[in-house]
């Protein structure tokens, strides 16, 4: 990844080359976002939007034949980038996120054939199954909230990539320094968890938001073990494992609950001066 990054900022006509090549290629169309990402970045809006404009063309292209998932990341991670490069702040760009799992929602309950085709696919899964009383259409809203949160998490991390090659070619450690400082304040977990109870009893809030709103507790929660691996320079072994646990949902609500703690125990200090 570095060496693409050092090849994208040699000049326009090499970032050109390389949103408009990633952008058509299947699999490799997500790099798109964090190539533009990197040059907003670094070298502003005013450049940035220049490179954005070509990297519209392969977007436009793929929503014309019906995925429109890659321009929502594209607008979603250069709009992430901009915030990031003039606030210098995570927590913000990590609330500012969830306005892409918001969009995300709203258009794929606007367009629900796009949901249709994939209920219709799980319809067939289960049938061959042999699964009784089990109504497939009773998921739409719940695989709704996850798919739109699973491209949320994904605009972050390609925000982040865009970060750690910025500095990987101009601020070396750079990027681990900031990830590792990342910490909820207490207003703002004190907003997120009122939110998130509200969602969670579907008052005002709808109750597939929640995940939108958890997340930057989820990633606050990830810089507090990473940064705590790193303090006690203990064996990567446990960051290896850890992320294994991750794919239980109780190891989760751990990790946002550990996060909430952190915005006002602060561990990384008392860890420090200990």
């Amino acid at each position: 990844m570095r060496g693409l990054a050092e090849f994208v900022m040699k000049g326009r006509r090499q970032a050109i080359m390389v949103v408009l090549l990633t952008g058509l290629i299947p699999l490799v169309n997500f790099l798109n976002p964090a190539i533009v990402g990197l040059i907003i970045l670094r070298k502003g809006m005013q450049e940035g939007l220049f490179i954005v404009l070509w990297a519209l063309i392969p977007s436009v292209g793929w929503m014309m034949i019906g995925d429109v998932l890659p321009l929502v990341m594209l607008i979603g991670v250069s709009g992430l980038a901009l915030l990031l490069r003039e606030t210098q702040s995570w927590v913000h760009t990590l609330l500012a996120a969830i306005s892409i799992g918001i969009v995300l929602e709203t258009y794929l309950r606007l367009q629900p054939q796009i949901m249709d085709l994939l209920l219709e696919q799980m319809e067939q899964m289960i049938a061959q199954s042999n699964i009784q009383d089990f109504q497939v259409e009773d998921l739409r809203g719940i695989l709704i909230s996850f798919i739109a949160a699973v491209y949320m998490m994904m605009a972050v991390l390609l925000t982040m990539l865009a970060r750690w090659m910025q500095a990987a070619l101009y601020n070396p450690g750079g990027f681990q320094v900031e990830f590792h400082a990342l910490r909820i304040e207490q207003k703002t977990a004190l907003v997120l968890v009122v939110l998130v109870l509200l969602a969670n009893l579907n008052i005002v809030i709808p109750v597939g938001w929640a995940l939108y709103l958890v997340m930057p507790l989820i990633f606050a929660g990830l810089a507090l073990v990473h940064s705590v691996v790193a303090i006690k320079k203990l064996p990567r072994l446990w960051i290896v494992t850890f992320y294994v646990l991750l794919a239980l949902p109780l190891v989760v609500q751990l990790l946002v609950l550990v996060a909430l703690v952190d915005s006002w125990y602060d561990f990384r200090s008392r860890i420090k001066n200990s």
